[in-house]
C-alpha cells in the first residue's frame, strides 16, 4: 500500500485529491498539511511514502519543504502556469516529479505510482512550457549531472531514448514509439543515469534541453 500525505492550503482540494485515491486499492492518504512547515511535521510523524505537494502555501512554501524531504521522501509537485519560477526551484530541490494542478485523477494515482516506484514523471505540458523555458539559465539547474560533453558517450539508441524522456514519455510511450519492450527502455534509461550522472529522469530532461535534442514546441 502507497501511503500518500496531501500538502496543500486549499481544504478543498486536499478533500478533492483524498476522495479520488481513495478509490484507488494501492494508495492510501495517511495525513493532510495546510502548510509546507505542516508538511514537514507530518512526514516525520507519519512517514508517508511520497507527498503531493503544492507549491505556493503560508508559512512555509513547498519548496522549502521539498528540499527537507526530498532525500527521504518522495515528492510529487503540483503546479500552475503562472508560477515558473517556483518549479524550477522544486527541481533545484530535488522533487521528483511535476504535474498540472488540474491533473486527471487516473493521472494523479499513475503518477503517485511512477514516483514511489523510485522514477520521476514530469507532465508534457510543464516540459514543453517550463522546462524549455528556463534549461538555459545560468546556475546548477541539475546540479551534479554529467554535462553535455557526456553526450558523446551515448549510444545512438541511447540518445533517441533521452529525446524521449525529454518530451515527457513514458517507458510504456516511449517503447510503443521506438517497437521494443519497456524493459529494454528500463535498460536504456538506467544506462542515461549512470553515464550522464544524473539523480533521476527529471534531471535527464535538463540535460536534454541544455544539449538541444528538443525543444519547448
Amino acid at each position: 500500500m502507497i501511503r500518500v500525505l496531501l500538502a496543500d492550503d486549499q481544504p478543498l482540494v486536499r478533500t478533492g485529491f483524498r476522495m479520488i485515491l481513495d478509490t484507488e486499492p494501492d494508495i492510501t492518504v495517511v495525513g493532510e498539511a495546510g502548510d509546507g512547515a505542516a508538511a514537514v511535521r507530518e512526514c516525520g510523524r507519519l512517514r508517508p511514502d511520497v507527498v503531493v505537494m503544492d507549491i505556493r502555501m503560508p508559512v512555509r512554501d513547498g519548496v522549502s519543504a521539498t528540499a527537507q524531504l526530498a532525500a527521504d521522501t518522495r515528492v510529487l509537485v503540483l503546479t500552475t502556469f503562472h508560477l515558473d519560477e517556483y518549479v524550477v526551484s522544486a527541481l533545484r530541490a530535488g522533487a521528483s516529479g511535476f504535474l498540472l494542478k488540474d491533473v486527471p485523477a487516473a493521472k494523479l494515482a499513475e503518477a503517485i505510482r511512477v514516483v514511489h516506484a523510485g522514477d520521476a514523471i514530469i507532465d508534457p505540458a510543464v516540459t514543453r512550457r517550463l522546462l524549455g523555458r528556463f534549461a538555459r539559465l545560468p546556475g546548477p539547474l541539475a546540479a551534479g549531472t554529467a554535462g553535455t560533453g557526456a553526450l558523446d558517450r551515448l549510444t545512438a539508441r541511447e540518445t533517441d531514448v533521452l529525446g524521449l524522456v525529454a518530451r515527457g514519455l513514458s517507458n510504456a510511450e516511449i517503447a510503443a514509439e521506438l517497437t521494443v519492450t519497456e524493459t529494454t527502455v528500463k535498460t536504456h534509461v538506467h544506462h542515461l543515469l549512470t553515464k550522464l550522472n544524473a539523480r533521476d529522469r527529471v534531471q535527464l530532461v535538463i540535460v536534454a534541453y541544455d544539449a538541444g535534442l528538443t525543444s519547448p514546441s
